[in-house]
């Protein structure tokens, strides 16, 4: 309609007809229709700005709750603190959490927001609806286990991650050795409640948190023998602070005898009252380890740490039929890498010669501290190896720098999962890839790099690091967490690397490849398993012994670490499929106009999101892109 309006005003013209008024029409209501949409534009970022200003004032006022959040971001504010770790907290946070809500809805008109800020607004409901969804199974969950060990972090906060650089952030130190203590005492507490409810961990979780806590007060100031962790650290620190002349000998030796008075009085007791909880409750764990669904309301339960962790609405039967696709297919994939490795047996026997030939330098590394150093040395190799080429995969690239680093003595546990702390925002404190190597004998090396790719680069790192480091974004997104999205980027970036030169060379390491992903899918089958269908600990072990060439210990470690997260596991595989299958529809509506490095910036460059969420994102580039001359 619009080109035959022009067409006939061009004919007028040129037959010499007076046009003057239709002419002054139509160039009237260009102008209108013009100033309406730059009006409408003009609406749009202005209310996408008020809501982005709502959004900094209410992360700030939640951040300054957190002074161990504060410390991650390479803050001072709160330093000497730890977090409130009370129920009254907790409560205190939801209570803020739904007025803000109520806020959010009441004062901003989603209509007039541009693309990317519904997307904010849409996370931030998200995130507040499953605080609550969450809240009402606050006692099904466990304050100590051997996972997610709160008793443990609390060293590693302060040998890690409280930096150090003058006298007052010594003071800090010791302020926080009383509170990790005071906090500590509030956990067993809260452990206690849940444990009048009937809810406690499994009989191998004692066992680990004793053993964990012992550690931490072993050796001195403790007792008479060589320094314990903590107290090496904090000596450390102090000496580095005079030999820089940040402090005197006077105020040196003054912060060593606080916090050995500290470390002594206050902390000790905390973790012997700890110790003395778990060997009074131990007795009372099931001497077989329960799943969720036989926790008080466990099926509910269940459900709702499956949709937290996924993000999705799969029901535990999909994600028990997916795992047991995902198994068959890699099966398949896992039997043409053995055959080119040449090794003659069945699939089955390959798995017992990989788990089980430990002296084979071919397979595994020396047990010895030479080894740890090898493996140490070759994991970074392959991260340099993938950090050399990411600039033609990716557009983003993180400015943070990261590093290989051996879990701290007191929290190693043998055969336990690699794991990334993440860096600074403004780079001044590397990502740290951590790798458990008290037994090398659970740490193959057709592992070696497929860890490293999840673990660091273009795997956790990369997505880590660029998220935090965002301008474009709200702050509360920079640092929005969600496992189905993380973690489903680090196993698409162990397949993603497969593209990229150099790697998985040996057939072995791509056997590795394919064992971790396989690992996944295990995942998939055996959570769903032991906290929906009834499957015993015992069972479980033997489905991943079955289909996995990973180690009796490895497996065992997995199957309790399931036990103790419900639903966690399953977050890894839902997230990559979706990935995939988000890339698969770019490059099959793009064609020859995809392209990877952009692919990846839209799916890193707006942050963790839900996964429907990553989808309309996902979308809307495609949309742009097709759209575009």
């Amino acid at each position: 309609m619009r080109n035959t309006i022009i067409a006939l005003a061009v004919t007028l013209a040129l037959s010499g007809c007076s046009s003057d008024k239709n002419t002054t029409e139509t160039n009237n209501s260009a102008v209108q229709a013009d100033t309406a949409m730059a009006t409408t534009s003009e609406k749009i970022q202005a209310e996408t700005k008020r809501l982005n200003a709502w959004f900094e004032a209410k992360y700030e006022e939640e951040l300054l709750q957190s002074p161990i959040q504060l410390t991650f971001l390479g803050r001072s504010e709160r330093q000497g603190e730890i977090d409130d770790v009370s129920e009254a907290a907790q409560d205190a946070a939801l209570a803020r959490g739904r007025a803000n809500l109520v806020e959010l809805k009441s004062s901003f008109d989603y209509d007039k927001l541009s693309e990317d800020a519904k997307i904010s607004y849409d996370i931030w409901v998200y995130q507040a609806e499953q605080s609550e969804k969450s809240d009402k199974f606050r006692y099904n969950s466990y304050v100590f286990e051997q996972m997610q060990s709160i008793h443990s972090f609390f060293p590693q906060l302060l040998i890690a991650f409280h930096r150090v650089e003058s006298g007052e952030d010594m003071d800090n130190y010791l302020s926080r050795i009383t509170g990790s203590a005071v906090a500590l005492e509030e956990l067993i507490k809260q452990s206690k409640k849940i444990a009048d409810k009937g809810v406690r961990p499994p009989y191998f979780a004692f066992e680990s948190v004793i053993d964990e806590a012992t550690k931490i007060i072993t050796g001195a100031p403790f007792d008479d023998g060589e320094d314990s962790a903590i107290w090496a650290d904090a000596q450390k620190k102090v000496a580095a602070l005079v030999e820089q002349e940040k402090i005197d000998t006077d105020k040196a030796e003054q912060l060593r005898s606080s916090i050995k008075k500290a470390l002594i009085d206050e902390w000790l007791p905390a973790y012997q009252n700890l110790i003395a909880w778990q060997k009074e409750d131990q007795v009372n764990a099931p001497a077989v380890a329960i799943g969720a669904n036989q926790l008080p309301q466990g099926t509910d339960f269940y459900n709702e740490r499956l949709a937290n962790h996924t993000t999705t609405s799969l029901t535990a039967e999909e994600v028990h039929n997916i795992g047991l696709a995902e198994v068959a297919r890699l099966r398949e994939e896992m039997e043409a890498v053995k055959k080119e490795f040449g090794f003659e047996g069945s699939l089955s026997e390959f798995f017992i010669f990989l788990r089980d030939t430990k002296e084979d330098e071919r397979l595994y590394y020396p047990n010895t501290d030479e080894g740890r150093q090898g493996y140490i040395d070759d994991a970074t190799a392959a991260i340099n190896g993938i950090k050399a080429v990411l600039p033609e995969y990716f557009g983003i690239l993180p400015k943070a720098d990261m590093e290989v680093k051996r879990v701290e003595a007191f929290r190693e546990q043998d055969g336990a999962a690699q794991h990334y702390y993440p860096s600074a925002p403004d780079g001044s404190r590397p990502g740290i890839y951590y790798a458990h190597l008290s037994d090398m004998t659970a740490m193959p090396k057709r592992e070696l790099e497929v860890i490293a790719y999840h673990e660091g680069l273009p795997g956790h790192h990369m997505q880590i690091a660029i998220q935090q480091e965002l301008t474009e974004i709200p702050t509360f997104r920079t640092q929005a967490g969600f496992t189905a999205y993380s973690e489903g980027w680090g196993l698409y970036s162990e397949w993603l690397a497969k593209e990229m030169p150099n790697t998985y060379v040996d057939p072995l390491s791509e056997f590795g490849r394919l064992g971790s992903e396989m690992w996944r899918a295990i995942r998939l089958v055996v959570d769903t398993g032991l906290h929906a269908k009834g499957w015993t600990e015992k069972q479980a072990v033997e489905y991943f012994s079955a289909n996995s060439a990973i180690t009796a210990e490895q497996a065992s470690s997995e199957v309790r670490r399931y036990l103790v997260i419900p639903g966690q596991a399953t977050s890894y595989k839902i997230g990559m499929i979706k990935i995939q299958e988000l890339r698969k529809k770019a490059e099959s509506i793009l064609q020859d106009k995809f392209d990877i490095r952009a692919f990846h910036d839209t799916v890193l460059g707006g942050g963790a999101m839900p996964m429907a969420l990553l989808e309309r994102r996902v979308t809307a580039w495609i949309e742009k892109v097709k759209s575009s001359t």
